[in-house]
């Protein structure tokens, strides 16, 4: 049996934009069909910010314990879960349960499902010491595995992993990655790379385009300096790229997505900037007969891949460990768009 303490530490906010108060609550107890998760690090994601702003038009609960990429060990087991046992290395990913019985979750589109249950949304999350993941759901972590690493893989990583398969690529096309120097973008780029895709990173800044191309970028476009983004996109790869990602929160950005993409070519939405609309000529769009996809997060099947793909050492997680307790700390710099790579709490510290 593993000793389980009656209280932990956790960030919680009582209502949206309020205080992130670090404090001590209860441990929660898992249902018959959960596991408990004694969350050793927790990536954080941009949609924490958007979760604790409250500007999403799906609401949160409230009291909320935000975060949904906790990676640690299951400490107890439901009643009902079959196939965990005490000591599984588990992830808490933002699909925490899905109904599993409508039309959705039967073709595999889970986290399409009407009463889907979020962590860090609709459920409490990994920014605390222990979570509760539903058993069918919850990420299994292969043992051995950097927990810290492998945190930002449980959202980040596949969510970036299931857009570059709804672009549909094959092997030696090009792919753009706009807002590529940032969490979601720095796994997008190596995911592609791993893939067989060539990319071309797109951001701001001298430093985030040396940052992509360590990670292997092929080319850079800086918005920051270049007069004309679709112009110096489309001469980077020789007519286009075959697929442009969108992880970045710049409603420009992916207008402009959708016209240097490539005749044929399919734009993939995936950040969820508040408010904002996707704004093409339908002309253009029916001439060059693009496709424009959302992509949300993936279900089992592309999470066991994504955690594949970085357990054979295909992956690499830019990632910077600070304590639970600074976790305001890092609102604040999100806030300010000032993140370069993942950040990791620490929930000891």
């Amino acid at each position: 049996m593993v000793d389980i303490p009656k209280t932990q530490k956790a960030v919680v906010f009582e209502t949206n934009g309020g205080p992130l108060e670090y404090k001590e609550i209860p441990v929660p107890e898992p249902k018959a069909n959960e596991i408990l998760i004694n969350v050793k690090y927790s990536g954080v994601c941009h949609t924490d910010l958007h979760a604790w702003k409250g500007d999403w038009p799906l609401p949160t609960k409230l009291p909320l314990v935000g975060g949904h990429e906790g990676a640690g060990e299951v400490v107890a087991i439901g009643k009902n879960v079959k196939g965990w046992k005490i000591g599984d290395l588990a992830g808490v990913k933002w699909l925490n349960g899905s109904c599993l019985s409508c039309e959705f979750c039967q073709k595999s589109n889970e986290s399409n499902c009407p009463d889907a249950d979020l962590s860090g949304y609709t459920h409490d999350g990994s920014f605390q010491q222990y979570a509760t993941a539903d058993a069918v759901q919850a990420a299994r972590i292969p043992f051995g595995t950097d927990l810290a690493e492998v945190a930002p893989i449980l959202c980040a990583g596949i969510t970036v992993y299931k857009a570059l398969k709804t672009a549909q690529l094959e092997a030696g096309q090009w792919v753009a990655v706009s807002g590529a120097g940032g969490g979601l973008g720095s796994l997008a780029i190596q995911y592609a790379k791993a893939m067989g895709y060539r990319v071309v990173a797109i951001d701001g800044g001298e430093e985030k385009g040396e940052f992509c191309k360590s990670l292997g970028a092929e080319t850079y476009v800086d918005f920051t300096k270049s007069s004309d983004i679709v112009k110096d996109v489309v001469a980077a790869t020789n007519g286009g790229p075959h697929g442009a990602i969108n992880v970045s929160v710049s409603e420009k950005a992916i207008a402009q997505s959708c016209e240097y993409v490539r005749a044929c070519g399919t734009v993939v939405l995936v950040g969820l900037p508040a408010g904002a609309q996707v704004v093409t000529p339908v002309f253009s769009a029916v001439v060059k007969s693009i496709s424009i996809r959302g992509s949300y997060v993936g279900n089992r099947a592309d999470s066991a891949e994504a955690i594949d793909f970085f357990a054979r050492g295909l992956i690499k997680c830019p990632i910077k460990v600070v304590g639970l307790s600074e976790l305001p700390k890092i609102y604040e710099l999100m806030e300010a768009g000032k993140i370069i790579g993942r950040y990791v709490v620490d929930t000891s510290k």
